[in-house]
């Protein structure tokens, strides 16, 4: 099994990296962006996942980098408590080709598996959130994390369908549930609703504003912010946390922080996000969705 790390040039490109220089790989799973930066330059990586087993991978790898290269087990939302002035952080928020290709990690419908989903192995599973909660949850979730228009529908199909303990079980029953005008989509009916649960399981959205936050209290001046999202919520989080912190402009809506008078914290790199080239996408179809969002730290 390999794992594709998903627009490595343009993360390399991002992090420029300077030999002497610290940095973070905030979402380690198979080492890809860690393995390059640390042969582009003599400076030392800090590789941050949840998945014990990401972790486990990142000790053999460290083997190999004369103690340039450490590894802890947490969430990137802690980062603060492993490292501070550092000169880059990276972010690759994507289910790892390691956690998706396991069937026994349960986050797809492509082999039957358990409905696990998660990914510290730790805390309540999918088929605790499929099996325990009620229709209105359900809906919310699945129509919240999974952008699904026939959640109610779906909720109501599990709800009568329980108890449900696989992968395959769970995605015959949402595509059931939608009819056979889902099956003409470019997408698999279950793909949303078997998102929404992982999200909801790792509670993705919630550590990714708590990462980026704690991103910004560890980052020197000039240090550099790599991310790389693949659906429009997480885009959406990315987009809106730099936007509110590169700019002293009032705030453009009421959800946003008040930025009035407030100094700069970040200079925009990328006003519009990078996407994967075409022959990336040819190469590696999970690519397809990817944006990546640069910013320096300023002084502060």
């Amino acid at each position: 099994m390999s794992h594709a790390p998903v627009m490595l040039a343009e993360v390399l490109a991002a992090m420029a990296p300077q030999d002497g220089a610290q940095y973070v790989d905030g979402t380690f799973g198979g080492g890809g962006y860690s393995r390059a930066v640390l042969e582009a330059a003599d400076c030392k990586v800090l590789g941050i996942d949840r998945d014990p087993d990401a972790i486990a991978r990142g000790k053999i790898l460290a083997a190999h980098f004369a103690g340039r290269l450490t590894v802890v087990e947490g969430e990137f939302s802690h980062m603060d408590d492993f490292a501070s002035h550092v000169d880059g952080v990276m972010l690759d928020l994507g289910v790892s080709s390691f956690q998706f290709d396991t069937p026994a990690r349960g986050f797809s419908f492509q082999a039957d598996g358990p409905l696990d989903m998660r990914m510290s192995l730790s805390g309540p599973s999918a088929a605790d959130i499929v099996n325990g909660a009620d229709e209105k949850t359900l809906s919310q979730i699945i129509a919240r994390y999974g952008e699904e228009k026939n959640a109610r529908r779906i909720a109501r199909a599990i709800i009568a369908a329980r108890p449900i303990h696989g992968t395959a079980a769970l995605a015959k029953i949402v595509s059931d549930a939608q009819g056979p005008a889902a099956l003409r989509h470019a997408i698999h009916p279950a793909t949303r609703t078997f998102q929404a649960l992982r999200i909801h399981v790792n509670d993705e959205l919630g550590e990714l504003e708590r990462g980026l936050e704690a991103a910004l209290r560890i980052l020197a001046p000039n240090g550099r912010l790599a991310v790389v999202s693949f659906h429009s919520m997480e885009d959406r989080i990315v987009k809106q946390f730099l936007n509110s912190r590169s700019t002293a402009a009032p705030r453009a809506s009421r959800h946003m922080p008040e930025s009035r008078g407030a100094i700069a914290q970040f200079e925009l790199l990328t006003h519009r996000p990078q996407v994967p080239t075409a022959a990336e996408i040819s190469a590696n179809p999970r690519a397809r969705s990817a944006k990546l969002r640069v910013a320096r730290r300023l002084a502060a």
